[in-house]
C-alpha cells in the first residue's frame, strides 16, 4: 500500500474470506479497512463506485448480498441511470406523469423520463465499477470504541470490523447513531406495494392523491416490463397502508402479489456524527412529498466518496472531509425544506382545488420549469463533474462537494 499521506495503514489488513451463510460463517473479528462502508444498497455503492480507482482497502458489509433484497419501487429519472452505466437494468422508460384525484386526472409530458429498472441487475453492475473493493455479509449492529491510532470501530454479527473512514448507509434506522429512528415517532413515512404480472403497456408513472385511499399520502403505480409495481404511501407513519394497497390494486384490474414495504424518511438529517458519515436514507437523503431517495442516494454517495478520496490522496484529513461533506448536505436544505411544506400543504388542499392546480401546472412551459427544477436539486451531471476545493459552492440548482474532484 505505501504510506500516503492521510492513510491509516494500522496492523495490516485481514485476508478476506469466503462468506457462508448461517453458523458457519468465518468471524471478521479485527479485520482493519481504510474505508468501511455499511449498507450495499444505491447509497453505499455509489460511494464504493466513487472510491474505484483510489487503491485503497475498502470492505462493503451488508445484511444481505448484493442486490439480493428490494426495498423501492426502483423507478429513476433515466437520465441518472446512463450517466452511472446503468442503462442495463432498466425495464421500461416512462416519459409521462400522471395525476388523478377525486376531481379528475391530469397528464403531464416530462422534461425528462423515469425508468423503471431491476434491482439485482443495477446493484450488481454498480458492484462491478467498484473495481478491487470487498464485500462481505454481516449485520451491523452499533458503533463501538474509537481506537487509539483514530480507527473507528463497527460491531457487526460476525466480529469488530476498524476503519478510518466509515460510512452509514443502512437506510432510515441510522444504526450508527445515537439515538437510532424508531417509527412511529421520527420523521418517516412508510410504503407498501404489490408486484403482479403486467403487460408491459404504459407510457407513465401514475399517481393517486385520494383522501379516501389515504388520508396523507399518495398511492402509485409503475410499469416495469413484466410487471406492475402498485402501492401506497402514507406521510402518517402510524398509518397503515395495506388495505389501501389492497384496494388500488383491485380497482386496476390486478392481483396483490408479491408484498413488499419499507419505511423512508421526510426529512433532510445531519450527514455527519462521532466521525462517522451518512448517506442516503440515513441521512434523510429521500425527498419528501414525492418520497423519492434512489436518485439522491446515487448524488450525496458520489458527494461523499469525492470527500474519502481526498483523504485516501493525501489532499485533505478526516476532520476536513467530515466537515465539507456537511456543508454539502445543509446547502440542500432549502429544497428539502420546500418539498417537506409542499408534502403538508397538497394532502390539505380541497380535492377540486388540487386539480385545478394540477391542471394548471399541465401547461408545458410550467411542466418543464417545474420538473426541470426538481431534477437540477440532485442533476445528473454531478456524476461527471469536477468541483473546485474551495469548500461547498450552488448554483443552478447544483450543489458540489468541497473537496471532490
Amino acid at each position: 500500500m505505501g504510506g500516503r499521506p492521510g492513510v491509516f495503514l494500522g496492523a495490516g489488513f485481514v485476508t478476506v474470506r469466503a462468506t457462508s451463510r448461517g453458523a458457519q460463517r468465518t468471524s471478521l473479528e479485527g479485520t482493519r479497512a481504510e474505508v468501511l462502508i455499511c449498507g450495499a444498497s444505491f447509497a453505499g455503492l455509489a460511494v464504493a463506485r466513487e472510491l474505484a480507482e483510489s487503491g485503497a482497502s475498502v470492505l462493503v458489509i451488508d445484511r444481505y448480498e448484493i442486490g439480493e433484497r428490494q426495498t423501492s419501487a426502483c423507478a429513476c429519472p433515466t437520465l441518472w441511470l446512463e450517466a452511472l452505466g446503468l442503462g442495463q437494468s432498466i425495464q421500461q422508460e416512462l416519459p409521462y406523469m400522471s395525476f388523478t384525484t377525486p376531481s379528475g386526472s391530469v397528464r403531464y409530458r416530462l422534461p425528462w423520463s423515469w425508468s423503471s429498472f431491476d434491482y439485482r441487475e443495477l446493484c450488481q453492475l454498480l458492484w462491478s465499477q467498484c473495481s478491487d473493493a470487498r464485500f462481505e455479509t454481516a449485520t451491523v449492529e452499533a458503533l463501538g470504541a474509537r481506537g487509539a491510532d483514530g480507527a473507528i470501530e463497527v460491531i457487526t454479527d460476525r466480529g469488530s470490523i476498524s476503519a478510518p473512514l466509515v460510512v452509514d448507509a443502512l437506510g432510515w434506522r441510522r444504526v450508527l447513531s445515537s439515538p437510532h429512528y424508531q417509527p412511529p415517532k421520527a420523521p418517516l413515512s412508510r410504503g407498501l406495494e404489490v408486484h403482479p404480472e403486467h403487460d408491459g403497456s404504459g407510457d407513465a408513472l401514475d399517481i393517486w392523491i385520494e383522501r379516501s385511499l389515504v388520508r396523507r399520502g399518495y398511492g402509485w403505480r409503475v410499469p416495469a416490463g413484466g410487471e406492475a409495481r402498485i402501492g401506497v404511501g402514507s406521510y402518517a407513519p402510524t398509518t397503515h397502508v395495506k388495505e389501501p394497497t389492497v384496494a388500488l390494486a383491485e380497482r386496476l384490474g390486478s392481483d396483490a402479489i408479491g408484498y413488499q414495504g419499507n419505511w423512508f424518511p421526510h426529512r433532510l438529517r445531519s450527514g455527519t456524527e462521532s466521525g462517522v458519515f451518512f448517506v442516503g436514507d440515513s441521512a434523510g437523503h429521500c425527498f419528501p412529498l414525492s418520497g423519492e431517495g434512489i436518485r439522491t442516494a446515487f448524488y450525496f454517495g458520489i458527494a461523499c466518496g469525492r470527500e474519502l478520496s481526498a483523504v485516501l490522496e493525501g489532499r485533505s484529513d478526516r476532520a476536513s472531509a467530515l466537515a465539507a461533506y456537511e456543508r454539502f448536505n445543509k446547502a440542500h436544505k432549502r429544497p428539502f425544506a420546500i418539498a417537506l411544506a409542499l408534502q403538508r400543504l397538497i394532502p390539505a388542499m380541497p380535492p377540486r382545488l388540487l386539480t385545478a392546480v394540477l391542471t394548471l401546472i399541465g401547461k408545458q412551459r410550467i411542466v418543464d420549469y417545474a420538473f426541470g427544477w426538481y431534477l437540477n436539486q440532485a442533476a445528473p451531471q454531478f456524476a461527471d463533474q469536477l468541483a473546485p476545493s474551495t469548500g461547498a459552492a450552488v448554483g443552478d440548482g447544483l450543489a458540489l462537494a468541497g473537496a471532490s474532484r
